[in-house]
């Protein structure tokens, strides 16, 4: 059966805080960064961050044995808001702890889209026979040299989720993902996704309110998480909603710019 299926996830949330080693080189690119738009860091909300770095959430992620144990052809890595110092691309460095071989790259500026997007790539990647096991990875952390809304008063916490999808016969009865996509209202994105019986809707934080015509059960992803909200849950309760549900929908609105996302997975369709 053609295809990619969930085969291990992994998740981190809110891990310790480390003492930053790279203080004095980090405030100086922001420094150059931000002095173009008559701007400079604010020192004090960046010494007060945890300064979790994405290398340190792939470390933590790759300590997962599903995830360590993968050997994927395609690495993928998302994330909505910035590292919290850019020298270490993530993608690579992540590559090179599984393996090596991987096509990689990441996704960025999409705000809560770009996992979906990864997801949409990763697929066209497999039906051109380039990918046979993938690894998406969706990085947040929250020190930042600017205040930044969404971080300040959600609050937002550091966290992460990892996903291995493959092919094979073995995954004919697994968690296979059938598409994403998009829409500027909640309504018009789950369409016909959200009825029918054997359906699990998963709605991350970002969505307001109850979903119309969707008489199953709902899954509400606690609050904490932009980017990685319904990751998280996916990484953690893949195998059960699996064995309970023939469908499960991922469905989260970006409170930025108000469009609503959706990915289906479904056991045994291709």
């Amino acid at each position: 059966m053609s295809g990619l299926a969930v085969r291990a996830g992994a998740s981190v949330r809110a891990p310790g805080a480390r003492e930053p080693d790279d203080r004095a080189a980090a405030l100086g690119y922001f420094r150059d960064l931000l002095a173009p738009f008559g701007e400079k860091p604010d020192e004090e909300l960046f010494d007060g961050g945890p300064h979790v770095r994405h290398r340190d959430l792939a470390d933590l992620l790759v300590a997962d044995e599903g995830v360590g144990g993968s050997r994927p052809d395609l690495l993928i890595v998302t994330h909505a808001l910035p590292d919290v110092v850019p020298f270490t691309a993530v993608a690579p460095y992540l590559t090179d702890r599984l393996g090596g071989r991987a096509a990689n790259f990441a996704i960025a500026q999409q705000g809560l889209a770009a996992p979906f997007t990864a997801l949409r790539i990763a697929s066209a990647y497999e039906k051109a026979g380039r990918a046979t096991e993938v690894v998406l990875a969706v990085l947040e952390q929250t020190t930042l040299p600017t205040p930044f809304p969404l971080v300040r008063d959600t609050p937002l916490t550091d966290s992460a989720a990892a996903l291995v999808l493959g092919t094979g016969e073995d995954d004919g009865d697994g968690l296979r993902f059938v598409r994403a996509h998009s829409a500027g209202s909640t309504a018009d994105a789950l369409g016909r996704e959200a009825g029918g019986d054997g359906t699990l809707l998963v709605l991350g934080p970002w969505v307001d309110g109850d979903v119309p015509g969707h008489g199953g059960p709902v899954h509400r992803v606690a609050p904490g998480g932009y980017c990685t909200s319904v990751w998280l849950d996916l990484a953690d309760h893949w195998r059960e909603w699996a064995r309970d549900h023939r469908r499960i929908v991922l469905c989260d609105t970006d409170p930025r710019s108000g469009r609503t996302h959706v990915a289906l997975f479904a056991v045994g369709e291709g």
